[in-house]
């Protein structure tokens, strides 16, 4: 039996394929994360901590720094919880936070996301979450 696939950054076929349809006004952002045990920083070196810390912690690094960011992108962030597990879906699969993030925009997002500064920021994020999902959610 072979592990399921981990979902840490938006591939070049999944990008090309969103952000090639219409932009059509304002996005939310599902976010399902699953955290490390310990940050794993082997690609950033120059950011980790002194002292190891937990994914949970370098996740809170990510959004402090990033939150400034996000704002001034015209974004913000609607809702961020824990999550126990599903109601309704697999019993085996559970994501430790939750977060709802709504962007003015595709194009917004593609810009803040392009950001060099956003981008050192995410090595962060990187450190600390093992799987994530990240689903684009617009108005009806």
């Amino acid at each position: 039996m072979t592990a399921a696939p981990a979902y840490l950054d938006v591939s070049d076929a999944q990008g090309a394929a969103y952000f090639g349809t219409p932009d059509t006004g304002a996005v939310v952002m599902l976010n399902l994360l699953r955290f490390r045990a310990e940050a794993d920083y082997a690609h950033a070196p120059d950011l980790a901590p002194v002292t190891p810390i937990s994914g949970r912690e370098a996740y809170a690094l990510y959004m402090r720094e990033m939150l400034p960011l996000l704002r001034k992108s015209g974004g913000d962030v609607l809702f961020t919880g824990a999550s126990a597990g599903f109601l309704i879906g697999p019993q085996d699969e559970s994501w430790d936070h939750v977060l709802l993030v709504r962007q003015a925009s595709k194009a917004s997002f593609l810009a803040f996301a392009s950001d060099p500064e956003a981008q050192r920021i995410t090595a962060h994020r990187t450190a600390a979450i093992s799987d994530s999902r990240l689903l684009p959610i617009r108005e009806e």
